[in-house]
């Protein structure tokens, strides 16, 4: 609606009289102080911003199972073992290059190139999409350790090991979409009756196997995020074993700290494979229902999942706070730390019972 206006602060009567005219008497007055370059210089910065925080948003978490189902256009019969797992690999990585601004970490103009949150997040997630690929190739589709790899996942695996920055020649996305392209391919004979070259075995040392080196993952994270304060560490490295030995000597101590422009890094990285691992779990759940009711370890994966959900809560801090433990101010990294603690332990419990016969 236009509103009719005689004024605007002494500069006469608005060439229309209208509201309407309002962005371009406000251009004039700034154009007037700075000039038309300084006015273009703003707009475009300002511009960049908004690109920016549109960009820095995360993806929301989705449903495997139904994601998986319409992949396959709401047909039930291809819901095989392994499906979900398969499909939700391909998926999380697929939203690596498909989100809002695509994939980020290598790029070199406004605004991605001054972005450094964003591309932490992605390679968290690149992390657990790597760990996962090795396993579907080492263990998940192979019956024992002189079986003969899958072709695909044996050509698609080593795709997602491609440098996370390259910018050309060739590009990091097109190394990964070749990896996404061999992981269809799979899936696609895996969901065919008519095809048995493809299998995913659900057994309870695959899980274990996988889940092994999931943990050895968090509890590298869990250690850099409880480093955002700084602390005295103990050299425990030779602990339990009097007979091991280590390449060369070490203090008995050490102050450990993450380094303060990499704080907000680290905790963005946690997200990213907190949230790749949260969809990991969960089709895990699916594909792997029989065996963990038999290990009653189901309740158990369950309650692995409520751990790591806090992790994708909204982050309501213009920027992570690095406070003190019992300080004023939060430490955005110490409460992401004991989420990604929790989650490792009761990771290793899990192991530990899959393990069991």
């Amino acid at each position: 609606m236009n509103i009719p206006v005689s004024h605007w602060r002494g500069e006469g009567r608005i060439a229309n009289g209208t509201l309407a005219s309002l962005p371009g008497l406000f251009w004039r007055r700034f154009a007037g102080r700075f000039g038309v370059g300084g006015g273009v210089v703003v707009i475009l910065l300002v511009a960049l911003w908004g690109v920016a925080v549109v960009w820095s948003r995360e993806p929301d978490p989705f449903d495997t199972r139904a994601a998986t189902l319409e992949r396959f256009a709401g047909d039930q019969t291809r819901l095989v073992t392994g499906a979900v797992v398969t499909h939700t690999l391909i998926r999380v990585a697929r939203t690596l290059l498909e989100k809002p601004g695509g994939y980020i970490t290598n790029d070199k103009t406004p605004p991605g190139v001054f972005m450094d949150n964003m591309p932490a997040w992605e390679f968290g997630v690149l992390t657990q999409v790597r760990v996962l690929a090795q396993s579907m190739r080492n263990d998940f589709s192979r019956s024992q350790s002189q079986s003969v790899e899958d072709p695909d996942l044996a050509r698609g695996e080593p795709q997602f090991n491609f440098n996370n920055n390259s910018w050309i020649m060739p590009a990091t996305e097109e190394e990964y979409r070749a990896g996404l392209r061999y992981l269809d391919n799979y899936l696609v004979r895996l969901a065919d009756p008519k095809q048995t070259t493809a299998q995913f075995f659900s057994r309870a040392d695959n899980l274990a196997a996988w889940i092994d080196v999931v943990s050895k993952r968090l509890g590298a994270l869990s250690q850099k995020l409880r480093s955002s304060v700084g602390q005295q560490r103990l050299n425990t490295d030779l602990g339990g074993d009097p007979d091991s030995r280590q390449s060369t000597p070490v203090a008995e101590q050490e102050f450990v700290k993450t380094p303060w422009l990499l704080i907000d890094d680290v905790f963005y990285e946690a997200r990213g494979s907190c949230w790749a691992l949260l969809h990991f779990l969960r089709a895990m759940e699916v594909d792997f229902q029989e065996i963990l009711r038999k290990k009653n370890a189901l309740v158990s994966l369950r309650q692995i999942i409520r751990e790591l959900e806090p992790t994708l809560e909204t982050v309501w801090s213009p920027m992570i706070l690095n406070g003190g433990g019992f300080g004023l101010l939060a430490n955005h990294s110490m409460v992401m730390g004991a989420y990604v603690s929790r989650a490792n332990a009761a990771l290793i419990d899990l192991k530990n019972l899959l393990q069991r016969g």
